[in-house]
């Protein structure tokens, strides 16, 4: 069943007279609006629910007996609330939506970003789509693991507008190892938006700082931040309301096929903070999750300490899991190549994060946009393709995102 709140708005009474009969049917009908988990304000936004329901009963003429019974106020059960907001397999199998006409732009943005489209913003409503799973059986291990947590009816949908619709980079960078430099290609399309807790985004898009309002410094950054589009934004906000966690960066990477990956890492800079929270969402192809704790140094004084087991999870499409307590710090995890199957298939991974100070916009802008030029999808060669800024490295025809179905089969 859908997760919510179900708010009374209004409860209409009346008695109608049963012709050859000293009795009335009474009609109470009650009105009530259903908030969705992760909704925190009803505003003109909200998608909530109109719950509408009728009940008749036979009362005697001065309305104080039901058959012979005290009239009871109005009930509703569980399985009847759960029936009225449960989705049709109709509806579950094929949200239908054009292409949104709105779109968040930003003079850091390459080309303007379509907002999500509403049938999308619906589904996300019944979020999670399954209940979250505590794995924390191992030492210093803290995760929730949701199962989906996307409803899947959109997920197919979702990967295809995000990789169609969102800028990408293909970073490249230097590292020196002793006298030698040597150049990074970053196996994966990258792309971020947010800004650390010291600064935030004005209604107009410019930068101000978090405590006084006031513009920032011209130098404060090297980079250009650049807020977070909508079609990200609404996923960090009904994400924030479900884990009870908050967020100011998002970052996205796409995975082109099996040969693009990730080695083992763990997210625990300094700028993230002591046992920081990172909420991380899987949309395409199946992927093998690893997970193994860091060495673990000897104890001078007592027993040496049994290595924890290594975790593989198979991330499926819509799934996510929420990293939190010391897993950073005490856990490494990687997206290694894969084979077989899904190995020509392509998918997203988006993670939300609170970078707390400067260094790590520097660090975020840094190693997932660069210097380099912009990749966009190319619907006819089906692949990711150095974008000039003309419609002939995206074309909007057969097989682009206004005519993508979320129907996951």
């Amino acid at each position: 069943m859908p997760r919510g709140r179900v708010f009374t708005n209004s409860v209409h009474r009346e008695r109608v007279p049963v012709p050859g009969s000293n009795n009335c049917v009474g009609h109470e009908t009650a009105a009530a609006v259903f908030v969705p988990a992760g909704v925190r304000s009803l505003t003109p936004k909200t998608s909530a629910v109109r719950l509408e329901r009728t009940v008749l009963t036979a009362v005697s003429p001065d309305g104080t007996r039901v058959f012979g019974k005290k009239a009871s106020p109005i009930k509703m059960k569980r399985g009847a609330l759960e029936a009225f907001f449960k989705p049709t397999a109709a509806q579950a199998k094929k949200p239908k939506y054009e292409a949104s006409l709105e779109k968040s732009t930003h003079a850091a943005y390459p080309h303007p970003i379509p907002h999500l489209p509403l049938p999308f913003k619906d589904q996300l409503g019944f979020v999670p789509a399954e209940d979250g799973k505590v794995l924390n059986q191992e030492l210093d291990l803290d995760l929730v693991y949701y199962q989906p947590y996307i409803p899947s009816a959109i997920t197919a949908g979702l990967f295809k507008f995000l990789r169609q619709e969102l800028p990408f980079y293909r970073v490249q960078y230097m590292i020196k190892r002793g006298t030698f430099e040597t150049q990074i290609n970053t196996p994966r399309y990258t792309t971020v938006f947010g800004v650390d807790e010291t600064s935030r985004f004005a209604p107009d898009g410019s930068l101000v700082d978090s405590k006084t309002g006031r513009p920032i410094e011209h130098r404060r950054y090297t980079c250009t931040p650049r807020p977070t589009p909508d079609c990200l934004d609404e996923l960090r906000k009904i994400t924030e309301g479900t884990t009870g966690e908050k967020f100011n960066f998002c970052l996205v990477n796409y995975y082109a096929d099996g040969q693009d990956s990730i080695s083992y890492h763990s997210d625990d800079e300094r700028f993230l903070g002591p046992n920081p929270a990172v909420a991380s969402f899987s949309l395409g192809a199946r992927r093998d999750f690893l997970m193994k704790h860091k060495p673990i140094a000897p104890s001078a004084s007592g027993p040496p300490v049994a290595e924890p087991k290594a975790l593989k999870l198979q991330l499926g499409s819509g799934d996510m899991i929420l990293m939190r307590g010391t897993t950073q710090s005490k856990w490494l995890h990687s997206i290694p190549k894969r084979a077989g199957v899904d190995a020509k298939m392509g998918r997203i991974n988006i993670t939300f994060r609170k970078v707390l100070v400067k260094g790590g916009t520097e660090n975020y802008y840094q190693y997932n946009v660069g210097s380099g030029g912009v990749f966009r999808w190319n619907v006819q060669a089906g692949k990711m393709v150095a974008w000039e800024g003309n419609s002939s490295a995206h074309p909007d025809d057969e097989g682009s995102v206004s005519n993508v179905n979320g129907n996951s089969g």
